[in-house]
């Protein structure tokens, strides 16, 4: 099997180190990948968003199976193309998309499936707003409604605050929904769907605040851990029967089939679990620690969901060790981060017991002669230092030593990644702690 493997970040590169372990998979190529992925396998140029290019690429390369990373080739309509043109991909429709493309969508469609959500206003006036913010009470949720790359969503009991964000989306585009806000600890639970099965991954527990305790601006998120040995046992099984089978099952009869990953973001409160938000792709940086347990091929669980075929694919296998995953962030993020500096140590942070590190935003310079050009920053989100360990506090134990060993003038990492937890302080609302 030869996979293309479409986008440029730490999610690609998890994507694509799983893949290349699978004997199943000959060859892997990525669209456009990054210097870490290159290590791994084939890069080719090109605007991973341009169905043409794309599909020229995947016929190119004999490619039996393409694999979308990022969202916006999603709502760029690059499934539909390959999909025409006879080429299996794991990804949704632009149509299906939508579920993320459109927060305002996303709630008709759980409204219609009977999902439990937070009650939603979808406005699309400034007084509108005004109304909202009325209706739900401190603390303010504001979400952006297209896409935002994971910062378009303000949480705050400042209500000037909330009302300044809905108003610059508003700016943006023709709506903003404002909805109420869900207490509990929140979840990340991957779902993959063939259009009709469904099949959940094992759930992460992403930190989308750029500092400890959660302060500071949301960023598109600083670290992730898996497995979650404080979840209800039944979060999965529940998450599947109310939330993700009901919206499959409503894309569905809508003629909108749902093929890929569906993401579920979830808050755990009182009354149970509440979808926060939902994604048509894989998360990041959540991705990079469920991988890196997942034990059945990757390959075959993508084609197996891209050729319909899930129903037949055994129970998944994972790993009972704990991974953490710590990003590497560049000077200034998630405002404008610094680009262009040197990254060294990379070779030192692997010498750690079961680490490996993925690029995200990283380039090469130049190369001169027979030299390759050096390592530099690209992005705001660098790299992502994942670790395996026995149990939570040697995993956490790894990837802070191996981040520690990374150096970038002034990178910052969150210190917290998994520490609540790690102190048993993660409480689930309506259960004994």
């Amino acid at each position: 099997m030869v996979v293309l493997v479409l986008g440029s970040g730490a999610r690609e590169h998890a994507l694509v180190r799983s893949l290349t372990l699978d004997p199943s998979v000959d060859r892997v190529v990525a669209l456009p990948g990054n210097p870490g992925i290159a290590d791994l396998a084939g890069c080719l140029p090109g605007d991973p968003a341009d169905p043409t290019a794309v599909v020229h690429a995947a016929r190119s390369e004999g490619a039996d199976l393409v694999v979308v990373g990022p969202e916006a080739p999603l709502v760029a309509g690059v499934a539909d193309a390959l999909r025409e043109s006879g080429i299996p991909c794991f990804g949704p429709s632009a149509q299906a998309a939508a579920l993320e493309g459109s927060k305002a969508f996303a709630k008709e469609v759980m409204a219609a499936a009977g999902v439990p959500t937070a009650a939603a206003h979808v406005c699309t006036t400034v007084d509108e707003v005004e109304r909202a913010l009325d209706a739900t009470g401190s603390p303010y949720v504001v979400k952006e409604d297209g896409l935002a790359a994971g910062k378009g969503v303000v949480v705050t009991t400042d209500r000037a605050r909330a009302r300044e964000h809905a108003t610059a989306c508003l700016e943006r585009a023709d709506a903003v929904v404002v909805e109420d806000f869900l207490n509990g600890p929140e979840v990340s639970l991957f779902c993959l769907s063939d259009g009709r099965t469904v099949v959940a991954l094992e759930p992460a527990q992403d930190f989308k605040r750029v500092g400890a305790g959660d302060t500071g601006p949301n960023t598109g998120g600083m670290g992730a851990y898996s497995p979650l040995t404080w979840a209800p046992t039944d979060l999965v099984p529940q998450v599947l029967d109310t939330v993700a089978r009901p919206t499959v099952a409503e894309m569905a009869r809508r003629g909108t089939p749902f093929v890929g990953v569906l993401y579920v973001g979830l808050a755990l409160t009182a009354d149970g679990p509440r979808v926060v938000e939902f994604n048509a792709r894989f998360g990041d940086p959540e991705t990079q620690v469920v991988l890196a347990r997942l034990r059945t091929p990757l390959g075959v669980v993508l084609r197996s969901a891209a050729e319909g075929e899930l129903s037949g694919l055994p129970e998944l296998e994972w790993s009972p060790r704990t991974s953490v995953n710590v990003v590497v962030a560049a000077e200034h993020y998630p405002g404008t981060p610094a680009t262009g500096d040197t990254i060294g140590g990379i070779e030192h942070a692997e010498q750690v017991e079961d680490v490996h590190v993925l690029h995200a935003g990283t380039r090469r310079e130049t190369s001169t002669g027979d030299q390759p050009g050096g390592l530099v920053s690209s992005g705001g989100r660098v790299l992502s230092v994942v670790s395996l360990a026995d149990d939570l506090p040697g995993a956490r134990s790894r990837a802070y030593e191996a981040a520690g060993r990374i150096t970038l003038r002034g990178s910052h990492t969150r210190p917290d990644i998994g520490l609540a937890a790690e102190r048993g302080e993660v409480v689930v609302p309506g259960q004994e702690a």
